[in-house]
């Protein structure tokens, strides 16, 4: 099998300790790390370090300069994302973006034009749709286990405060921007990303941040026959137990990266009981509360990997056969936009003040 040459563009928490960390992972016998690019002088050597035989540059614009690379990965700042894959784009560069993958679905659907039009490849780096802990509950809701879903609950919550350039606007930053594609991607996954999903309400805020982007967020998406998602991304909730939580007819999911249970009903086991339309009472003749004990099931169980491993490696294990062989992946660059047009209209709707 022959490797794929990368070029990588940003040495930061993502571009060195998650796709880094794919790179120099047995599980990566796909690509080998050739150039990389970083402004900082010290993270050039760092990188020499660690991808021995790698040139480094200071200036993306320098790679365009050779043609034996396969894929470039843009791990840039937010508000770069778009120029940078643009230019890359047009100098004949197939590009896996970092997300979010723009700031608008214009910029979105303008670097998939140009994609479509010179054959090339343009991915977005949204691995937890190849989570285990998404997998498996978007199997259970299809599965029918939980009978007729009517909500879920998607939370990305902690008790927190941030003070780097993830809290501001003009870096294309903010709770939404930043952490949203995960639980906004996820809840339009499990609205089958039908395309008359609609923000049925919304609200961005600042809390403990520093900066001026919002870390708090409510959204609620719902689709014609499907269910109410609700998503909530905020800094301030020291009590969240869970990521996923899905309310059904039949039963309840709670699910985190790491693990589920799975409380439910089974057919058969609970008869429809006759509605009393007089008060109940007990054997004495005592007026009683309406409750029944039903008859419930529980599983449990941890999921083996996370988004960051297992995630990661399946997303490049799919680039590399999309680039080498036309292989459609998993994620595709649509359901990115699609994303971004959902954070766009809340923000559109809660425009918050600049500050910086």
């Amino acid at each position: 099998m022959k490797k794929l040459n990368i070029a990588i563009i940003g040495q930061g928490r993502s571009g060195k300790d998650i796709h880094g960390a794919y790179y120099r992972s047995e599980e990566n016998r796909y690509f080998t790390v050739k150039y990389v690019v970083d402004a900082d002088a010290f993270r050039r050597r760092v990188s020499e370090e660690i991808y021995p035989g790698c040139n480094t540059f200071s200036d993306y614009t320098e790679l365009f300069a050779f043609d034996d690379i396969d894929l470039v990965v843009n791990a840039t700042y937010s508000d770069m994302h778009y120029a940078i894959t643009k230019d890359l784009l047009l100098h004949g560069k197939n590009v896996l973006v970092e997300k979010p993958f723009a700031r608008s679905r214009y910029e979105c659907d303008e670097l998939m034009k140009i994609a479509r039009d010179k054959g090339l490849t343009l991915a977005v780096f949204q691995q937890t749709f190849l989570a285990p802990f998404y997998k498996f509950t978007y199997d259970t809701i299809r599965s029918g286990k939980l009978g007729d879903v009517k909500q879920i609950n998607i939370r990305y919550n902690g008790f927190s405060r941030r003070w780097d350039w993830q809290t501001l606007q003009k870096k294309c930053a903010g709770s939404t921007y930043n952490t949203g594609p995960h639980p906004i991607g996820m809840a339009l996954g499990f609205l089958d990303f039908d395309p008359d999903t609609r923000v049925v309400y919304s609200k961005l805020d600042t809390a403990l941040t520093s900066g001026d982007a919002d870390d708090y967020a409510k959204i609620l998406l719902t689709a014609p026959h499907k269910p109410v998602v609700d998503i909530e991304i905020s800094s301030i909730d020291a009590y969240s137990n869970y990521n996923i939580k899905v309310l059904g007819t039949k039963g309840t999911l709670k699910a985190t990266p790491g693990a589920y249970e799975m409380t439910y009903i089974q057919d058969g086991e609970n008869p429809e009981r006759p509605v009393v339309e007089t008060f109940l009472k007990d054997d004495a003749g005592n007026p009683m509360y309406c409750v029944e004990k039903l008859v419930k099931h529980t599983d449990a169980e941890n999921f083996v990997g996370s988004a960051f491993d297992v995630g990661t490696a399946t997303l490049y294990e799919q680039l590399y056969y999309k680039i080498t062989e036309g292989r459609e992946m998993t994620v595709t660059a649509q359901m990115a936009a699609a994303i971004i047009s959902v954070i766009e209209e809340v923000h559109a709707a809660n425009p918050l003040p600049l500050k910086y």
